[in-house]
């Protein structure tokens, strides 16, 4: 009885090594691969971006237009460690920014040593040079004593860019925004009206054979238009 009970423990338990492994081996022979797109392309539909690109950056006048001040003391509070934008106030380990904007570039009647990256820039501090340093200080003027890194949201720059316009005896009226910036859809639109118009400019017509025949030329093949000419048309035999 009990060799009885061993054999059949036995061939279950080689019945289950058996299903294990042919488990194992069908897995690995039937294994899949996830596809490296999920889900399946339908012609006709055109995929929607994920995240592909950023949208190109619009000038500075784009964000200015719409700058807020009181945002912009917001982020000017991560400058407060070198620079103050009070009137009178001293210089730190930047200048002070009192009047700021539309002043000379490392011009300004200040006593702070600036560096000569900036002292060789020339110009003053316009929309679009504040926004271009306030970006990034060391593209703007390579070899700049500031190790600020830039602040990469336009729209901080911008609204920091107001506030700092605030400081001032005079402050600057904010710049309107571009036509084209302020309407990309209406502008892509009509520069794609530009070009298909050019492109229809340069299709020529099609001459019919009196018209060619008249330059010196005679048109034929199965594209050319037939014409039901008459006698005066016909070329005279012997000429």
């Amino acid at each position: 009885m009990d060799d009885r009970a061993n054999t059949i423990a036995g061939w279950v338990l080689f019945a289950g090594i058996v299903a294990l492994g042919g488990t194992i081996v069908a897995g690995e022979y039937f294994k899949a691969e996830r596809p490296e797109k999920m889900g399946y392309p339908i012609e006709g539909v055109q995929e929607e971006s994920t995240g592909g690109g950023e949208a190109a950056e619009q000038p500075a006048a784009f964000y200015l237009a719409s700058a807020k001040p009181e945002l912009g003391s917001e982020v000017f509070k991560k400058c407060t460690a070198c620079h103050n934008a009070q009137k009178g106030g001293p210089n730190g380990t930047g200048p002070n920014l009192w009047g700021v904007v539309g002043s000379p570039i490392a011009g300004r009647p200040d006593g702070f040593d600036y560096s000569s990256a900036l002292k060789g820039k020339g110009g003053t501090w316009t929309w679009d040079n504040l926004f271009a340093w306030l970006k990034s200080p060391r593209d703007f003027a390579q070899g700049t004593k500031m190790t600020f890194a830039g602040l990469s949201k336009p729209e901080d720059r911008a609204n920091v860019i107001a506030y700092l316009n605030t400081q001032s005896d005079s402050p600057l009226p904010l710049p309107a925004a571009p036509a084209q910036a302020a309407n990309p859809a209406a502008a892509a639109a009509e520069k794609a009206g530009q070009g298909a118009q050019g492109d229809k400019g340069q299709k020529q017509p099609v001459q019919t054979e009196q018209q060619a025949a008249q330059g010196g030329k005679k048109v034929a093949g199965p594209g050319a238009p037939s014409v039901s000419g008459t006698s005066a048309q016909t070329k005279p035999a012997g000429h």
